[in-house]
């Protein structure tokens, strides 16, 4: 009798074991490789399982660089006399506050969190304590430098080929029009990964304006520079 319970127990101990390494093995067998690369490990369900360590800097900067065109800009508005600088900063407002909202869009679509972009420096510390021809200089010679960034961030995003024919042919950066009258537009650069071509789509639509952006802002320094040797004569 004692041998027959002895049995039983180790068949019962046997067929537990047996049952539990099956399930482990569904289980795994169910569950999706890790990713490498910087992309987020989690399941098919994850919200943020195609965001990229690249796609989050790339959100975190651009608002930042944003963020600063906008309270710059704001300044000017208030410190700035010559006409030139108050439009252009007025066009800084109102242009980066419209890409900063369809960066955002795109962002909280695909799960990017822009993080404490506020921590990035602010180009603006440089010279808020200055005043009258000296502050529109700094401001314009600030905003070439900023917008030579933007752009080469931009451009890191967009087709090289088709960048380099729409630079060639374009006769107005602001929309891209050619001489002969046709509209070239800018394709983005392609990618398999949903969070990344949509990040890429909205630095083509972006990048016109940005171009322009950077033109007029190297007009802009041109010209109080030219002023400025009028005055010192």
């Amino acid at each position: 009798m004692k041998r027959i319970c002895f049995m039983s127990m180790l068949l019962t101990a046997t067929l537990t074991v047996a049952c539990a390494r099956d399930g482990e093995k569904n289980r795994t067998a169910d569950q999706p490789a890790a990713r490498t690369g910087g992309a987020a490990v989690g399941t098919a369900g994850d919200a943020g399982r195609d965001v990229s360590n690249a796609d989050r800097d790339f959100v975190r900067e651009i608002t930042a660089a944003n963020m600063a065109e906008i309270q710059g800009a704001k300044l000017a508005l208030e410190r700035a006399s010559d006409s030139n600088v108050k439009k252009f900063a007025q066009m800084m407002v109102t242009d980066h506050t419209q890409a900063g909202e369809k960066l955002k869009a795109v962002a909280s679509q695909h799960n990017l969190v822009a993080g404490n972009a506020e921590a990035e420096k602010n180009p603006v510390e440089a010279f808020a304590n200055k005043t009258g021809a000296d502050f529109e200089r700094e401001y314009a010679d600030k905003m070439v430098d900023a917008h030579q960034d933007m752009v080469d961030k931009l451009e890191s995003r967009i087709d090289k080929e088709n960048l380099t024919k729409w630079k060639e042919s374009n006769s107005n950066p602001a929309t891209g029009q050619k001489a002969r009258g046709e509209a070239m537009t800018i394709v983005a650069e392609k990618s398999d990964n949903p969070a990344t071509q949509a990040l890429n789509q909205w630095a083509a639509e972006t990048y016109p304006v940005a171009f322009a952006h950077l033109q007029a802002a190297r007009d802009l320094q041109k010209g109080l520079e030219a002023a400025a040797r009028t005055r010192k004569k």
